[in-house]
């Protein structure tokens, strides 16, 4: 057997309890092995071990495995009676069986050698305080990312100063383009008829600059957007039309006119805020150029962006206190935490314990491009932005030699690395305010289409970035940025792209299989770019999702009702197709499927 390719623990997304009751309990293996038993029970069925006790536990077959690239990872669900579960695994290989314990690997003799210490994996109490929670309300959630200035200048009789004509062309970061949130306030309706269930905005507290990641006044709303009115106002009418409204965090660092670093510019380190800042060199040297140097830490040597010390206890407090008043005052129902891997896991566990005593159903997002185990442990954010599959699924549809089953092994991938509470609410995206929008990658509009069939059929919660319902263009940061093109919207053209979009909204709101957390790759067809999945829901009601990310026509299996379809007639699947459709019959178990992922 390949013991290297083994591994197991009991913390993490390895063992962890999913509610007050259930028990999840992943094993990694290499492919060598074949079966998987697990032998399970409670730590005291046989007493408490001080004499001669010997403890057997129920042994059950794990049946459920997602194929990684170069493992398997098998999962099964126990129900701990007591809340208590001792247990080790029997891994079976075409010709060996070996017992795997805490302490590694056991021949069948060894386990049952009279007088021997057994190292058993041991979750000694599922603690109803220590479960993951993750709010309900945001799996069923469709996200629609503005960015204020460039999404709707509602108020333009009022104009003044620089800005800019309304244009559909690439902008820069320097131009003002007038987009408030009165603009936003009355695309509500418009917002509604497309589907939409929940707004993320990028910053809009007062800032110098375009983007508003420079904070200067966290209590006040920029007087570019509007008043700190018209933001409550926005929110109770988006409230009103069902929509949620996530506000944008800015807590790992400030802009250069926020009053704590002027002082600290101004007193040095007499000022009371010295330590809110992390001040390398005293005194700051008077110039402006950027922090290799080392006089300060600041967001991406940018020293116009100073970090903060969010281990700093006043610190703590301050932020605590303002997203507080966010939520008292505005009503908002979820934060994201810009560069949300670099603040500290202290503030955040105080900050999370802090907002759900206000309101425990707030969703706490973090900005992590890379895998976010530290900060899903149930003690910090909820959920973080799901780079991870939007590069995976970028990088399937440019590799031409990637086959089918290396988009399975991605997904798996992406869907193995938390707990199933954060899956279930993890933010999906194909582009945002930071990349290259997705119409610019291959400037292909089907193979657009068959990227946008994956991000509403995967677990979670997906969102699309503005203008991304008429396949807008755009490169990297600043030209991702362009203005919604509003007078172009009635197009036929724009017309039908928005059609295609409402319809796979309308589709992940309708089916509950298309929200759910199971999947699996049948792998019915030979085609080696032909990728195809079954989510199914809790009943075993299955939806098929076939992609033709090849040259060739494919033809497609007769039966199941079609729900969304591009590039397919008469049963084939042409260059670049996509077929989502419900399969007649049932062919997942579903008393098993609560047993595994």
């Amino acid at each position: 057997m390949d013991f290297t390719g083994v591994y197991h623990r009991t913390s993490e997304q390895m063992s962890y309890a999913q509610n007050e009751n259930e028990l999840v309990i992943n094993l990694k293996t290499g492919y060598d092995v074949k079966q998987v038993f697990i032998h399970h029970g409670d730590p005291y069925d046989a007493g408490i071990l001080g004499g001669n006790e010997v403890w057997h536990g129920k042994r059950e077959e794990i049946c459920f495995k997602k194929r990684l690239r170069h493992q398997l990872w098998w999962t099964t669900t126990l129900t701990p009676e007591y809340k208590r579960c001792k247990y080790y695994f029997e891994l079976h290989t075409d010709g060996e069986v070996w017992y795997y314990l805490e302490d590694g690997f056991l021949t069948k003799e060894q386990l049952n050698m009279k007088g021997r210490i057994l190292q058993y994996f041991i979750v000694p109490w599922m603690n109803p305080a220590d479960v993951c929670r993750t709010p309900a309300w945001v799996n069923d959630t469709i996200w629609y990312q503005i960015f204020p200035d460039r999404f709707c200048n509602g108020t333009p009789e009022l104009n003044t100063g620089d800005i800019r004509t309304w244009q559909s062309g690439p902008a820069k970061n320097e131009e003002r383009y007038g987009g408030n949130l009165e603009g936003i306030r009355k695309k509500l309706p418009y917002l509604k008829e497309l589907g939409i269930t929940g707004i993320y905005l990028n910053p809009i507290m007062e800032a110098e600059s375009n983007h508003k990641y420079d904070t200067k006044d966290y209590t006040k709303i920029d007087p570019d957007f509007g008043s700190n009115a018209d933001f409550g106002r926005l929110v109770q009418e988006a409230h009103e039309q069902g929509i949620k409204v996530m506000a944008d965090a800015v807590f790992n660092h400030c802009g250069r006119r926020f009053a704590p670093w002027v002082d600290v510019l101004e007193k040095g380190e007499a000022s009371p805020y010295a330590d809110w800042f992390m001040v390398q060199k005293w005194p700051i040297p008077d110039k402006q150029a950027d922090t290799r140097d080392g006089r300060f830490y600041s967001f991406a040597f940018a020293d116009w962006m100073p970090k903060l010390n969010t281990n700093n206890e006043e610190v703590i407090t301050y932020f605590c206190k303002i997203c507080e008043d966010w939520i008292r005052d505005y009503d908002i129902d979820g934060i994201r935490f810009d560069v949300g891997n670099e603040v500290s896991h202290r503030f955040l566990k105080r900050i999370r314990e802090h907002l759900h005593r206000i309101k425990p159903d707030i969703y706490l997002l973090g900005e992590i491009w890379h895998d976010a185990g530290p900060w899903l442990q149930g003690d910090e954010y909820d959920s973080v932005m799901n780079y991870p599959l939007m590069s995976g699924i970028h990088e399937y549809f440019l590799d031409k030699s990637l086959d089918k089953s290396e988009f399975e092994y991605m997904i798996n991938r992406c869907y193995t690395m938390y707990m199933q509470q954060n899956n279930n609410v993890m933010f999906n995206l194909l582009d945002s305010h930071d990349t290259e929008r997705l119409m610019n990658r291959f400037h292909d509009l089907d193979i657009f289409y068959q990227q946008l069939a994956v991000l509403f059929t995967m677990p979670g919660s997906p969102c699309i970035y503005y203008g991304t319902e008429i396949a807008m263009e755009g490169g990297f940061d600043p030209d991702c940025r362009r203005c919604m093109p509003w007078e172009e919207l009635g197009t036929e053209e724009n017309q039908n792209r928005i059609e295609a979009v409402r319809t796979l909204i309308r589709l992940r709101k309708q089916e509950k299989a298309l929200r759910s957390l199971y999947f699996h790759f049948p792998e019915e067809y030979p085609q080696r770019r032909c990728v195809e999945y079954i989510k199914i829901d809790s009943q075993g009601r299955e939806i098929e999702v076939l992609l033709n990310c090849s040259e060739e026509k494919i033809k497609v299996k007769e039966g199941g009702e079609i729900l969304f379809a591009r590039n397919f007639s008469e049963g084939v699947l042409e260059r670049n197709g996509t077929l989502v459709r419900r399969k007649k019959s049932n062919t997942w178990n579903t008393e098993e499927m609560e047993n595994g992922a």
